[in-house]
């Protein structure tokens, strides 16, 4: 297995990443951690200002440039669009702030978070949303594209739908479209679309959200068949999602602070999970996890999830 997927622009992502989206870490744990992922080997660090890290990151991206670890051309940094820079004329700062913040000239990826917009310098909450439009948005992130400030550009939390609408428009077609993908949500209709288009599918929280507070959904990682699969390949359940998740052609994003964590979820290249075991996957039950609640309310732009998935959950 390649150490990194060939996206439609020609560049390489790397196939195991860094997630930050890190909730409440205490100051500087970020930093510790990203410093610690790339001394480890990982040469993917995603990003985005939702996560409210981006400065603490480019303190570390900094101290890994200066002591000579690594150069800037050896990372694939990712980010991506905060919901009030949509609006086209708005979208070139969201990329200037990112780049100020983290200390870079340049992203290797920018992508449009979500099809959700709040209105600028507010908080992204229901009474704050605004309608999107994609294809005007999406003609901003094509200017960039031809800047170079994004090396490449695409999309998160796409739906089918929403990806089918944005391709038809598209002059610059998506490089990615970053979702949540798991073995207990595996987004196989998503996937054939993307995989006919040349769209790469990047996987956020590729271990699930186990111990979710917002869940009563058990993670997948106990489910008996992830756990009979790492046992008879000696491995733990994480190591058996991700390498999952790289058998089936996608980038993982495991996010951790804790380095023995690090290293662990980057040991999945010299060794495979046989044909016969990968077949048992197709039978865990589907359970999207990271539902977005937060996005419905009954006078707001989306009234169930539902609406904002199109269904697709």
């Amino acid at each position: 297995m390649a150490e990194s997927f060939v996206l439609n622009t020609g560049a390489r992502i790397p196939s195991v990443g860094l997630g930050t989206a890190t909730g409440k870490a205490e100051p500087g744990v970020v930093r510790e951690a990203v410093y610690a992922a790339v001394k480890a080997g990982y040469r993917h660090i995603d990003c985005a200002p939702a996560y409210r890290n981006e400065k603490e990151i480019g303190l570390a991206l900094k101290k890994l440039f200066d002591e000579g670890v690594v150069k800037r051309e050896d990372l694939f940094i990712t980010s991506k669009l905060w919901s009030g820079n949509q609006a086209p004329e708005d979208v070139s700062e969201g990329i200037d702030t990112t780049l100020e913040d983290l200390q870079l000239d340049y992203l290797d990826l920018f992508l449009i978070h979500a099809p959700l917009r709040s209105k600028k310098g507010a908080m992204p909450t229901p009474e704050n949303f605004l309608p999107v439009d994609i294809p005007a948005t999406w003609g901003a992130m094509e200017k960039l594209y031809a800047s170079g400030k994004a090396r490449a550009i695409g999309v998160s939390n796409f739906s089918c739908k929403r990806m089918e609408d944005l391709l038809a428009v598209a002059n610059v077609p998506p490089a990615v479209n970053q979702v949540e993908c798991h073995p207990g949500w595996q987004q196989m209709k998503l996937r054939e679309l993307c995989q006919s288009k040349g769209v790469h599918l990047s996987a956020y929280s590729p271990l699930g959200k186990h111990g979710s507070p917002q869940s009563m959904i058990p993670s997948f990682l106990s489910n008996p068949i992830v756990i009979s699969v790492a046992e008879k390949l000696n491995k733990t359940p994480a190591q058996v999602a991700l390498r999952w998740g790289l058998q089936m052609g996608q980038s993982v994003l495991p996010k951790s602070t804790n380095e023995i964590r690090i290293k662990e979820n980057l040991s999945i290249f010299d060794w495979s999970i046989p044909e016969d075991l990968m077949a048992n996957f197709s039978a865990i039950q589907q359970v999207k996890v990271l539902r977005a609640e937060f996005v419905v309310h009954p006078k707001g732009i989306y009234k169930t999830v539902e609406d904002f998935w199109d269904g697709e959950i």
